[in-house]
């Protein structure tokens, strides 16, 4: 969370498992999340944390209700791998962040070992039905990129537990 500030857009909000992580520069959370029983069981951890204030603003991170230039970051927190349209979220996020804002991200996706990533790509149809449309194999900081953000900050390690889903990404990418 180091380095969130001033108006955070969250994607991906669920229930509300960052509410109390936020460092005291963040002063305003949008948050977006399809789920109505996530957003309701968030509920209970934006009374235990009222500050900073949360605001629901959308379902999909591919159509924010936001204005051009008007948040300081936007927090990704496993949501990229199951955005549907996510070349899309990602324009819509270079669009809301104002200039010298970033997109902060911590997400599991594309394995580097040739290995991992054939059995990434054969088991990928069963997780996305399984898991909400998550996919295995994006590469986040590749999307950051992609999308005409400059990657500032990026760690690459893996978590013990099944290979495919493990490869991590946690970095940072600037709107120029």
């Amino acid at each position: 969370m180091d380095g969130l500030r001033g108006t955070v857009l969250e994607i991906g909000f669920g229930s509300g498992s960052n509410i109390g992580l936020y460092p005291p520069a963040v002063t305003r959370i949008l948050a977006v999340e399809p789920s109505l029983r996530a957003r309701e069981m968030s509920r209970r951890r934006m009374v235990e944390h009222p500050e900073p204030p949360v605001e629901f603003v959308g379902l999909d991170g591919a159509s924010l209700p936001v204005g051009d230039a008007s948040v300081d970051s936007v927090l990704s927190t496993f949501t990229l791998c199951t955005i549907p349209a996510v070349e899309t979220a990602m324009t819509e996020i270079v669009r809301v962040l104002r200039p010298g804002g970033a997109l902060h991200f911590v997400e599991h996706g594309r394995s580097d070992d040739p290995k991992v990533l054939t059995r990434q790509q054969r088991f990928e149809p069963i997780q996305r039905r399984i898991a909400g449309g998550c996919r295995l194999t994006r590469n986040p900081a590749t999307l950051a990129v992609d999308a005409g953000l400059d990657l500032v900050d990026l760690h690459r390690f893996v978590l013990r537990g099944p290979k495919i889903l493990t490869t991590m990404y946690s970095g940072r990418a600037e709107k120029p």
